[in-house]
């Protein structure tokens, strides 16, 4: 069931795509978000051509660079001695499917760019230093697509959009789940039923008695894609660390995509359901958006000053919500909003809510509930 009028439409389509090897988390000493995004992260392909049945390779960005932005939260040399603990990390997790995530050659550690490279391509006063990772990023609305595709044509799924899933409860050997849409309020039982709602989910689980006995955030983000025109210079991907700054990512077939942080970071809530959001922004918003995102990155990014605006036809602005454990944004170098780490599926009898945390773990976290299903 999906209240929307199809599948994988929102927060699915409006992201980033990164599939984080665990380089994006400095913020947690204890390297636990690094250690589950890891096992996420080298799932992730071989999940979806398992079930996708394709052995197409999925299209992914040119590997992330990480850069120190003078106002970061860490300083270079801790980012540097983070990365590689971080790479030592990576290569132990992936002994023996060292190619599992999408080809890369896992062996190469993070490489610091010489100063003339960095002056190159960054302000090289606002960027201190710039470290080479095997990180990519997938085409959120690609992957989408062929999702929506292997559903559709699979003869035991059913697809119910269009209905607004209120409650749930367990009766005797199955779960009932009452949803409200067009037809009005219908109740259904099932075997085991999955939560895998994303900013609703809370609210479902509360219906269940599972209520978290921690803060948490709904934070409303957006960020900006286009296609690159022909005779403009392709910008490297790069994500700034650490703290409220934003990343680019390039695709082969120059579709690029960035955000940053303060412009696009549009609003926050703590409440069980979060506002509704558009996935889409009215304008004046979505030039804001645009313009300051654009504006921001020029500043570091010199080959993105090149690019007209107006001459951009294929400009998408689009956000969703991120759903985290945390009271304080990430301006706060203790905010709870720097791990990532306590996330996973949560089983009350026939009942499971799955808590991704981020999309690359989605895959690894479907894989652990559906393996509970079939040992209940």
């Amino acid at each position: 069931m999906d209240r929307n009028s199809s599948l994988l439409s929102r927060t699915a389509v409006a992201n980033e795509g990164k599939i984080h090897l665990g380089y994006m988390y400095a913020g947690d000493p204890t390297f636990s978000t690094a250690r589950i995004m890891m096992s996420g992260a080298l799932a992730f392909a071989p999940f979806m051509h398992r079930y996708l049945g394709t052995s197409r390779p999925l299209a992914t960005s040119t590997p992330a660079a990480y850069a120190v932005h003078r106002n970061s939260q860490h300083n270079a040399a801790a980012v540097s001695h983070y990365l590689m603990t971080v790479h030592r990390l990576v290569v132990e997790e992936a002994r023996g499917r060292e190619r599992a995530y999408f080809g890369a050659d896992l062996s190469v550690p993070p490489n610091a760019w010489s100063a003339k490279d960095r002056e190159a391509a960054f302000d090289g006063e606002a960027v201190l230093a710039v470290f080479d990772t095997p990180e990519v990023a997938i085409n959120p609305v690609d992957l989408a697509g062929l999702l929506k595709a292997c559903l559709a044509a699979h003869p035991r799924i059913e697809i119910r959009p269009m209905r607004n899933v209120t409650r749930a409860e367990h009766d005797g050997n199955t779960v009932r789940v009452a949803s409200d849409g067009p037809e009005g309020q219908i109740v259904d039982a099932f075997d085991h039923v999955v939560n895998a709602l994303w900013d609703g989910r809370l609210a479902l689980d509360a219906t269940m008695e599972l209520r978290p006995n921690r803060p948490w955030l709904h934070r409303l983000k957006y960020g900006v894609s286009f296609t690159l025109p022909p005779a403009a210079i392709p910008p490297p991907s790069v994500t700034f660390i650490s703290g409220p700054f934003g990343e680019v990512v390039s695709y082969p077939d120059r579709l690029t995509y960035l955000t940053w942080y303060p412009h696009c970071l549009l609003s926050m809530s703590s409440e069980v359901t979060p506002p509704d959001w558009p996935t889409y922004p009215p304008e004046p918003t979505r030039s804001q958006v645009m313009q300051g995102t654009i504006a921001a990155l020029s500043q570091l990014v010199p080959s993105l000053a090149k690019l007209e605006i107006t001459k951009l036809l294929d400009v998408s602005v689009k956000g969703g919500v991120i759903v985290a454990w945390g009271e304080t944004d990430i301006y706060d170098p203790a905010s709870e909003l720097h791990r990532r780490c306590d996330i996973g599926v949560t089983s009350r009898g026939r009942y499971h809510s799955v808590d991704p945390g981020k999309l690359t773990m989605a895959p690894y976290f479907a894989e652990q509930c559906a393996n509970r299903i079939a040992a209940f």
